[in-house]
C-alpha cells in the first residue's frame, strides 16, 4: 500500500508539473533517496546546512569551514606550527662556534649535576651514605655553576632553564630522598623514612613545576628552594647530626612541606648584603661546634619565611 500510494503521488507531481510548468529534478528522485534524506533528518545530519533563527539563510555552512581549534594553556605561550616549530634553535642569536661552546660548556655543567645525582644513587644503595652527600653538595654547586656561566656568557636559553629543571629533579627531588632513606636505614622504622622521602620527592616536583610557570620575584623565593632543601639534607647526612630519628623524620616532612609553601624566603644575594657583623656569629660557631650551629642556621631560615609572611600582611 504504502508502495503504491507513494507512486500515485509521483504521477500527481509530474502531471501538475507539466501544467505548472514548474517541475523540479528533485521531484523525480527515486524512493530510496527519500528515504536516506528521512533518515538524514531524523538523525539531524543535515543540522549543519539547516539555517537557524536570525540567520541569513542563503548562507551555507560547510564542514571545511570549521577548523579544529587548538587548547591554549594560560601559562605557556601559544605553540607555533609543525612546519615552524622544528626550525627554532636550541640557542637563540648568533650560532659562531665560540657561543656554541659557551653553550655546550653550561650544559656539560647541567649533566655533570645529574650524573653525580646519579652516583649518589648508586652510592647509597651500596651503603657508602656519606660520599653520597658529599656527590650532592657537589650538585649544589654544579647547579648553581651552570646558572651563573649562562648569565655571564650570555647564553641563556628556554632549552638550558628546562633541562636545568629536569636535572634538579633527577639530583635534588630523586637522588637526595634516596640518600636520606639509607641514612635512616636502621634507626627509624622503614615505614616511616619511605613516607618522608616520598614527600620530599612529590613535594620537590611540585615546587619545580611551580617555579616554571610562576611569574619571577628578584627578592624572595616562594617556598624554600629545592636546591636549597637538598643542600639541607645532604648536609645533614654528612655531619651526622646527633638527634633521633624520630626528629630527623620529622626535620624531612617539615623540610619536604616548605617547599610547596607559600613562605616568602629570602635569595641568596639579599643574605649577602646582610651586615658583615651578623656573619661572625655563624663563623664563631662553627668553630665551636658546627653540628650546632648548622642546625641553628636551618632552623632560623625556616622560621625566615613565616615572620616574613606575617610582617607583609601587617604592612599590606
Amino acid at each position: 500500500m504504502r508502495r503504491s500510494s507513494t507512486f500515485a503521488r509521483q504521477v500527481l507531481l509530474v502531471r501538475v508539473g507539466r501544467r505548472d510548468g514548474d517541475l523540479h529534478p528533485s521531484d523525480l528522485s527515486p524512493t530510496e533517496h527519500r528515504y536516506a534524506d528521512r533518515q538524514r533528518r531524523r538523525y539531524g545530519l543535515d543540522r549543519l546546512s539547516r539555517p537557524t533563527l536570525g540567520v541569513d539563510p542563503t548562507l551555507s555552512l560547510d564542514r571545511a569551514d570549521f577548523k579544529p581549534i587548538v587548547p591554549v594553556s594560560p601559562a605557556m605561550p601559544p605553540m607555533a606550527p609543525a612546519d615552524e616549530a622544528g626550525s627554532i634553535p636550541l640557542l637563540p642569536g648568533e650560532h659562531t662556534m665560540a657561543r656554541r661552546m659557551k653553550f655546550a660548556l653550561v650544559n656539560a655543567c647541567t649533566l655533570a649535576s645529574l650524573m653525580l645525582g646519579m652516583l649518589a644513587i648508586f652510592l647509597a644503595m651500596q651503603g657508602e651514605v656519606r660520599v653520597a652527600a658529599l656527590c650532592l653538595i657537589a650538585c649544589v654547586g654544579f647547579d648553581g655553576l651552570d646558572g651563573a656561566l649562562a648569565r655571564r656568557l650570555g647564553v641563556a636559553s628556554p632549552f638550558g632553564a628546562q633541562m636545568d629543571s629536569l636535572a634538579d629533579m633527577c639530583s635534588f627531588g630523586l637522588a637526595a630522598p634516596v640518600v636520606v632513606y639509607a641514612s635512616l636505614a636502621g634507626s627509624v622504622s622503614t615505614a616511616a623514612a619511605a613516607v618522608a622521602c616520598a614527600l620530599v620527592a612529590a613535594c620537590a616536583a611540585i615546587r619545580l613545576a611551580r617555579f616554571n610557570v610562576s611569574p619571577k620575584d628578584g627578592r624572595f623565593f616562594c617556598g624554600v628552594p629545592t636546591t636549597m632543601a637538598a643542600a639541607v639534607l645532604a648536609v645533614t647526612v654528612a655531619i651526622g647530626l646527633p638527634v633521633p630519628g624520630a626528629v630527623l623524620v620529622a626535620g624531612v616532612a617539615l623540610l619536604a612541606f616548605a617547599m610547596v609553601s607559600s613562605f616568602p624566603y629570602a635569595k641568596l644575594a639579599r643574605l649577602v648584603k646582610l651586615p658583615p657583623w651578623l656573619w661572625l656569629a655563624p663563623v664563631i660557631g662553627a668553630l665551636v661546634d658546627i653540628r650546632l650551629t648548622f642546625a641553628l642556621i636551618v632552623v632560623g631560615y625556616l622560621v625566615s619565611g613565616p615572620v616574613l609572611w606575617l610582617r607583609q600582611r601587617r604592612t599590606a
